[in-house]
């Protein structure tokens, strides 16, 4: 019962008490919904992400099975055609487990954070569905889950002036 709590605890305060009104995936490849996620700054789609920040998603879900090692690949959709979101290193799921480590034991409860750059070359006002999937070491989706996001202008920066006696200082 205490280990119950404690869990309970560590989801909410992992994702703040909110979670993301995400869908199911489409597919072959569709995986379960989590337990929990939360995309930062965002309750209902579209999520509006800016220009030159990350994305930050908590994701709070169980193994369906024993799992060596994970991979979460992202997926953005124009119109029906799937478009690779390129994750590099952040690609590899189990170096941002909170919780645990690899490999994972069947039923074990997750708690994993997912940091994607939102590119600068990504035009503003663009508006699609992206898909955030974890697979396993045999390619079978874990889990997955699909929400439409808005890309936004990135957040300006304040600069302001400061004078002192005869020198002038922007910061």
């Amino acid at each position: 019962m205490l280990r119950a709590v404690v869990l309970l605890c560590a989801i909410l305060a992992l994702t703040e008490g909110r979670t993301t009104q995400f869908s199911q995936c489409t597919g072959s490849f569709s995986g379960l919904l989590p337990i929990n996620a939360y995309l930062a700054g965002c309750d209902l789609p579209p999520c509006v992400l800016p220009q030159g920040q990350d994305a930050l998603v908590n994701i709070v879900f169980r193994a369906p099975h024993n799992i060596l090692s994970m991979r979460t690949v992202a997926m953005a959709y124009l119109s029906f055609i799937p478009i690779p979101y390129d994750l590099g290193e952040k690609a590899i799921t189990c170096n941002y487990l909170a919780n645990t480590y690899c490999p994972l034991v069947r039923d074990e409860v997750v708690m994993y954070t997912l940091n994607m750059p939102i590119e600068e070359f990504m035009p503003v006002g663009t508006q699609l569905p992206v898909e955030f999937r974890v697979m396993d070491d045999n390619n079978r989706a874990i889990m997955c889950i699909r929400a439409v996001v808005r890309v936004a202008p990135p957040v300006a920066t304040h600069q302001g002036t400061l004078a002192a006696g005869n020198a002038t200082m922007t910061v």
